[in-house]
């Protein structure tokens, strides 16, 4: 598999696994971060053979957000003239976004598992990813206020529909931190574990039992819930019958059927 600086991605059955893998800089997203997501996850989308992703930290954080290097290096770019200043910003915010977009848009089910610290920037991809699960010592928060300026690569956009617009107003304009107990409590996170080792078990255990249901009804499912996000009531049952109406001849509806009627599990081709 391909070689690469900030991330790395391991393939177990059905599951790939991508590690945010800077721990001597607490996995903070440099560079080569940003496109590696973009690239990474397009694989993820693109390879047949995988069915979910999960995403975790190597070492002893998940990440502490964007690399302030590469902030100060933006910083050294600008020159005398406001507009052409706020066009480079502007694309690069977009360029960053891209690659938690990239994250939401894939066809496959990504679940976040969060140990240590998970600010600023990671709190943007893990409100990209389909679940989160962290261990009790996971700290949350979103630092962005603290250095005087709105987050800008999606949290506010997709926070308020996991934690509810009050919640979400609260730690965006305190910057507070947040652990694992509490995060579960306002539904950030789906459940806590002990440990870091614990957390990755419980999570792989998850994403195999993804990986065991139809790719097909669980690509439409992912499909469906980001499109009724953001459209009305009406809209999303206007298009889950109309992608139904060629889903439901699929070869898996039979297998399922069959399965469930047999009590045996079925093997669903890729």
């Amino acid at each position: 598999m391909h070689e690469y600086q900030s991330l790395k991605v391991e393939q177990h059955g059905a599951i790939a696994h991508v590690l945010i893998n800077r721990p001597a800089k607490a996995n903070a997203m440099d560079e080569a971060f940003w496109t590696e997501m973009v690239d990474i996850f397009d694989w993820v989308d693109r390879t047949d053979s995988v069915r979910v992703a999960v995403i975790s930290g190597a070492g002893d954080h998940f990440s502490a957000g964007i690399d302030l290097a590469m902030l100060a290096q933006a910083a050294g770019e600008m020159t005398q003239d406001i507009g052409r200043n706020a066009e480079r910003i502007r694309r690069n915010v977009l360029r960053l976004q891209a690659a938690f977009n990239a994250v939401e848009e894939c066809r496959k089910p990504v679940i976040a598992a969060v140990h240590g610290y998970c600010i600023g920037g990671a709190i943007d991809l893990i409100s990209a990813c389909d679940m989160r699960y962290a261990t009790a010592s996971a700290h949350f928060s979103i630092k962005e206020i603290d250095m005087g300026m709105a987050a800008d690569v999606g949290t506010l956009q997709r926070l308020p529909h996991i934690i509810g617009d009050g919640m979400m107003r609260e730690l965006a304009y305190t910057g507070r931190a947040v652990f694992g107990d509490e995060a579960r409590e306002m539904g950030l996170v789906n459940r806590v574990y002990a440990d870091h080792a614990t957390l990755i078990e419980g999570v792989m255990g998850i994403a195999g039992q993804i990986a065991a249901k139809s790719p097909l009804a669980i690509r439409g499912t992912k499909e469906m819930i980001r499109y009724s996000r953001d459209h009305s009531v009406a809209d999303g049952l206007n298009y889950i019958a109309t992608w139904n109406a060629a889903m439901l001849q699929s070869e898996d509806l039979k297998l399922a059927m069959t399965a469930h009627m047999s009590r045996k599990p079925a093997e669903f081709a890729d």
